[in-house]
């Protein structure tokens, strides 16, 4: 069984689009599956939402995304566990190539990422210079990353201590497990935390990063492009 655990925290509004996506790739392939909508805190509409799409619905209070993984990969009957976030599209091609690169021996991977909706230009440079970054170092973006759950227990889960770069950190805990993969297939996601944010504003997040390095990946209160009340 593959099973899809989608963290979610005020997503009503995108939730929809993923899972119908996911439904139809599943489908398609005609996989034994189920997929769980992890509703950290939200104050909106996420769960009803979720049920009504035929997901399972796990509630935590975490407000951290690593935890929020972690709690729907233990919540998971799956031997194999893709987590997706709940603004990002998956279709069976990139479905397949995960499931593909699992029978053939991979403990993990991600994929490549497209923003359809990007417009200015510093949301298209912010997706080439991700793309790249990704493919360069094998990291998988959080949006899309698959593992086996042997693999995802022999690497600790998603370590709690990061508020941000957890997906960092377990692409390179699964890396040292086994084979990781990058998928030469995309998934298509959201370009709101780019296009909400000024050049100014991302230009400063870099520079205090810079300056912190992962000290500011344990501190909620310096990550406002993640847990700020912009969406």
């Amino acid at each position: 069984m593959l099973s899809v655990i989608i963290p979610a925290h005020n997503e009503a509004a995108q939730l929809p689009a993923t899972l119908m996506a996911l439904r139809q790739a599943a489908g398609a392939l005609a996989l034994d599956w189920e997929v769980i909508v992890v509703d950290d805190a939200s104050e909106d509409g996420t769960a009803e939402v979720a049920r009504v799409h035929g997901a399972q619905v796990l509630r935590v209070e975490h407000r951290q995304i690593a935890a929020t993984r972690n709690a729907g990969a233990q919540a998971a009957r799956g031997q194999a566990l893709l987590f997706v976030d709940a603004d990002t599209s998956v279709d069976a091609p990139v479905l397949a190539a995960a499931v593909a690169a699992l029978e053939g021996g991979a403990v993990g991977g991600g994929a490549r990422v497209t923003m359809p909706e990007a417009g200015a230009w510093h949301v298209r440079l912010g997706e080439w210079c991700f793309g790249w970054l990704f493919r360069f170092t094998g990291i998988a973006p959080g949006c899309f990353l698959f593992c086996t759950r042997a693999a995802f227990d022999a690497a600790g889960g998603f370590n709690q201590r990061y508020y941000a770069g957890e997906d960092v950190a377990m692409s390179r805990a699964l890396a040292r497990i086994g084979r990781f993969v990058i998928l030469r297939e995309a998934v298509r996601t959201s370009a709101r935390k780019l296009q909400m944010f000024t050049p100014w504003e991302h230009l400063r997040l870099m520079l205090r990063f810079a300056l912190m390095r992962r000290r500011m990946l344990t501190s909620r209160r310096h990550l406002d492009f993640w847990y700020g009340r912009r969406r």
